[in-house]
C-alpha cells in the first residue's frame, strides 16, 4: 500500500477503521472535486465509503465483515429488506446517535428511525445528494410467478461525491430506468442468477448508460471474466473486478 493511499485511509476512516480494513479488504480511491472517495469492498452487496471524514455504509451484512471492528457510520443506505441487505445485527454494530439511515419502502417499519425513500425520490444528507432509482426484476421470477424483487419495493442509489456520481444498483435487472441513467462515473451492478443479472444483462445495461468505471458486485459464483470479455471493446468503460462475491 502506498503512503498516499495509507494517508487517505487514515483521514477517511480514522485509525480504528484503518486497522480493521487494512490487509483484509480491497480498497480503491476515486478522486473528486471535493477530495478523495475511498471505496472499501466488504463483499457480496456490502460497501464502505469514506469521504470528507464521513463513513457511508451500504447494505451491511454480518457474513462479510465483523462490523464491530469497523468505524461507526454517519450514513447507512439500505437497498431492500432481504436478509443479506437488511441485517439488523450488522446495522446495530455501526450505529451512533446521529447516524442517518436511508432505506427503501420494503424496509418501512423494519428499521427504527429510518428515512424511507420511494423510487424517484431525492434528498441531501451530509451534503451528499442521494437519488433513489427503481430496483426490480423483469424476467427472473419465483416459481409462483412473482418477481424476486417487485417494482417499488427496493432502491438503487445514486450518491454525488463532489463532481462524481456513484450508482449502487441494489438487487435489480437491467431496467428501463437503469438504462436511461446519465453521467454515472462509478456503477456497482449485481450479477447473480436467478435473482439479478447475467453478465450479458450487465453488459447490455453498461452499454446503454456508459459508466466510466463499472464494478460487478453481488456476483456469487458468476464468472466475472465473461463480463470483462463482453465489454473489452467498449472504450470509456473500465471494468474493475474486486472481491464482491
Amino acid at each position: 500500500m502506498s503512503k498516499f493511499v495509507l494517508a487517505v485511509l487514515v483521514l477517511g476512516f480514522g485509525f480504528a477503521g484503518l486497522a480493521a480494513a487494512k490487509g483484509k479488504f480491497e480498497e480503491d480511491t476515486i478522486p473528486t472535486s471535493k477530495g478523495n472517495l475511498v471505496l472499501t469492498f466488504l463483499g457480496h452487496g456490502s460497501l464502505m465509503m469514506g469521504f470528507g471524514g464521513k463513513i457511508i455504509q451500504v447494505d451491511p451484512f454480518s457474513q462479510v465483515a465483523d462490523y464491530s471492528q469497523l468505524p461507526k457510520a454517519d450514513l447507512v443506505l439500505i437497498t431492500h429488506d432481504h436478509y443479506d441487505h437488511l441485517d439488523l445485527k450488522a446495522l446495530q454494530a455501526i450505529l451512533k446517535p446521529e447516524t442517518i439511515i436511508v432505506a427503501s419502502k420494503a424496509c418501512a417499519g423494519k428499521v427504527k428511525d429510518a428515512v424511507i425513500m420511494g423510487n424517484g425520490d431525492s434528498r441531501t444528507d451530509l451534503d451528499l445528494a442521494i437519488e433513489a432509482v427503481p430496483a426490480y426484476n423483469i424476467v427472473n421470477k419465483r416459481p409462483d410467478g412473482n418477481p424476486f424483487h417487485p417494482k417499488g419495493a427496493g432502491n438503487g442509489y445514486i450518491v454525488t461525491f463532489g463532481d462524481k456520481r456513484v450508482y449502487i444498483a441494489g438487487d435489480t435487472e437491467n431496467t428501463p430506468e437503469m438504462r436511461a441513467l446519465k453521467n454515472i462515473d462509478v456503477a456497482f451492478l449485481p450479477m447473480n442468477l436467478p435473482y439479478t443479472m447475467t453478465p450479458g444483462m450487465v453488459a447490455d445495461a453498461a452499454k446503454a448508460f456508459r459508466p466510466r468505471i463499472l464494478y460487478p458486485y453481488h456476483f456469487g459464483e458468476t464468472d466475472t471474466s465473461k463480463l470483462v470479455k463482453l465489454l473489452q471493446a467498449e472504450k470509456g468503460i473500465e471494468v474493475r473486478v474486486r472481491k464482491m462475491s
